[in-house]
């Protein structure tokens, strides 16, 4: 939960570091005083999209730093699978915003991608805005709903395990429809090119190899001449460069005994005449090899004619080429001859994919409705309580094609009084009626979900009295336990609700305009919700009204 909130030149504010408490805190405040900047600054620290107009005018950079204690809440996997320093008891998430419009995001001063932050701060802090009542009217936030009450999260990564084989092998299939149908439609090509390859009988390295051999066969007199001179000049019957080493190596072995230098030196030589020996002979071999052969110069021009004219007919640079250029071909009537055996094969593979995801499917449909009925009692109840003596809620189920969330399609259906039809609830909900709907579908929510901190702003709209009183009580209920809930509320019966009272407010300085935000004592409270009960003229009737409701407030929460 949400322990204290760090914020330095962010929009009106100049720097606030405030601590909260566990339960449930509300904060209040004139319009305009600065609420929703505290919520658009503790929105920035959980990743949400950057604004350099956010920047307190005038300075360089913004910062916002949010602690929580998140001992309770099972995260050590998080901060594992991300690298992170996992210290429970203070877990502090940073985001800085410089003028340039540069931001940076740290979790417990290490570093973070923002989707890394966002990623954790939706594990932290569930911010419900008036915005956010819209979302009752879409289908995946209801059937999310469902699956939360349901506790289907095994069951739904099961499914979209299989559903995600199923996909990948229904578009395989595809896949191989389409190539098999484009192969048989050039089928009689594709053959005619294999042959051809084929026939050429290509070999790896051949080409290469026949262009060094007609270079070595054109110009073969020129070879052989050099050969002939090398060998001459090594061991000729005139003066050789093996009969001058003979003649030194002897010399030095004769003076050995006299210069024992002269040893190594006649040996050096010695090794040398019978290298320089063999290579004559090498040498000797390769001028008999070497022949100009005009029908066999013919015979390797007509084979690289051969080999050039099908590399420029097929447009590739060399044989491997070709030869993959074959082997695919190959690849392709194969499977033009085997195709229906293989379409079977992978229509049997989607056919089974299919089955166990309409099985998976059909377990999920199985808890959804299982859930639908629990929620429907539950919420209806809270719903009758909350003012809505008539109120009628159903979720209506019904099936579909295949999804990733499976086969089913949700409604929520809502009617405030007995004689008209259940429709919609976006459609035939007031803005009072969606608050109070919502209100309860985060209180039945967050007791199958480990959310640390909800915060509502302003979802009272539209209510008053008897029954903000009753929205009061829910928002205590829901943070019992492990929960921390603060409620952004212009209601008097709600604020007094609160374990703790925080109030925003609006100042001049000499700087310029700046917020505040403070916790109250108890006599600033009484104060602070008389001006909510009578305005700005606190009468002493006012008064008297808030400490009604502190006091009744208090009693309550004692007997809870």
């Amino acid at each position: 939960m949400l322990t204290q909130l760090y914020i330095k030149n962010f929009a009106l504010i100049d720097e606030l570091d405030i601590p909260f408490e566990p339960g449930f805190s509300v904060i209040t405040g004139e319009t305009g005083a600065g609420k929703s900047i505290i919520l658009g600054a503790l929105g920035l620290v959980m990743g949400q999209r950057a604004d350099v107009k956010a920047i307190k005018h005038g300075t360089e950079k913004c910062t916002v730093e949010a602690h929580f204690n998140i001992e309770a809440y099972d995260l050590a996997d998080f901060f594992e699978r991300n690298d992170i320093d996992y210290d429970p008891a203070d877990c502090i998430l940073r985001r800085e915003i410089n003028a340039s419009g540069k931001s940076r995001a740290f979790v417990n001063d290490v570093p973070v991608a923002l989707g890394t932050l966002k990623e954790l701060g939706e594990r932290l802090v569930d911010i419900h805005s008036q915005h956010q009542n819209l979302l009752l009217g879409k289908e995946d936030f209801q059937l999310g709903t469902v699956d939360l009450i349901a506790q289907n999260a095994p069951q739904l990564a099961d499914y979209g395990q299989v559903f995600s084989k199923y996909q990948a092998a229904q578009a395989h299939l595809r896949e191989l429809e389409t190539q098999l149908a484009d192969s048989r439609e050039r089928e009689e090509y594709l053959r005619f090119q294999c042959g051809e390859l084929e026939e050429a009988q290509l070999q790896a390295g051949q080409q290469e190899e026949l262009e060094q051999e007609a270079e070595t066969v054109s110009h073969a007199e020129e070879i052989k001449a050099a050969l002939y001179l090398a060998v001459d000049q090594l061991d000729g019957e005139n003066t050789s460069l093996l009969s001058t080493l003979r003649t030194l190596a002897a010399r030095l072995h004769d003076i050995e005994t006299l210069y024992p230098g002269a040893k190594e030196a006649g040996e050096r030589i010695d090794n040398c005449y019978i290298e320089l020996k063999d290579l004559a002979r090498e040498l000797g071999s390769q001028v008999d090899e070497v022949e100009f052969d005009p029908a066999r110069l013919e015979t390797i021009n007509s084979r690289l004619d051969t080999l050039y004219s099908l590399e420029r007919k097929y447009r590739v640079e060399t044989v491997d080429e070709l030869l993959a250029l074959r082997d695919n071909l190959r690849s392709q009537l194969q499977r033009i001859d085997h195709g229906d055996e293989e379409l079977r094969e992978c229509q049997a593979q989607v056919d089974r994919l299919l089955d166990e995801c309409r099985q998976l499917a059909q377990q999920l449909t199985l808890t959804r409705r299982e859930a639908a009925t629990r929620l429907e009692t539950a919420l209806q109840g809270m719903l009758v309580d909350l003012g809505i003596p008539k109120a009628r809620f159903q979720i209506a189920i019904d099936q579909r094609e295949l999804t990733a969330t499976g086969h089913d399609r949700l409604s929520f259906l809502f009617s405030a009084n007995s004689s008209t039809p259940m429709l919609p609830v976006s459609e035939v909900a007031s803005g009072g009626e969606i608050a109070r709907v919502m209100l309860s579908l985060k209180a039945l929510v967050s007791h199958a979900v480990k959310l640390p901190t909800i915060i509502f702003d302003e979802i009272d709209t539209g209510v008053s009295g008897g029954v903000a009183e009753k929205m009061a009580h829910i928002m205590g209920q829901i943070a019992q336990g492990e929960r921390q809930v603060i409620a952004i509320t212009h209601l008097p019966q709600i604020a007094a609700r609160g374990t703790a009272h925080y109030q925003v407010t609006k100042q001049e300085t000499d700087h310029g305009t700046v917020s505040r935000m403070l916790r109250l004592d108890d006599e600033g409270r009484v104060v602070e919700i008389a001006k909510m009960l009578s305005g700005s003229n606190v009468s002493e009737a006012a008064i008297d009204n808030a400490k009604s409701l502190l006091n009744l407030s208090a009693s309550l929460s004692k007997h809870k």
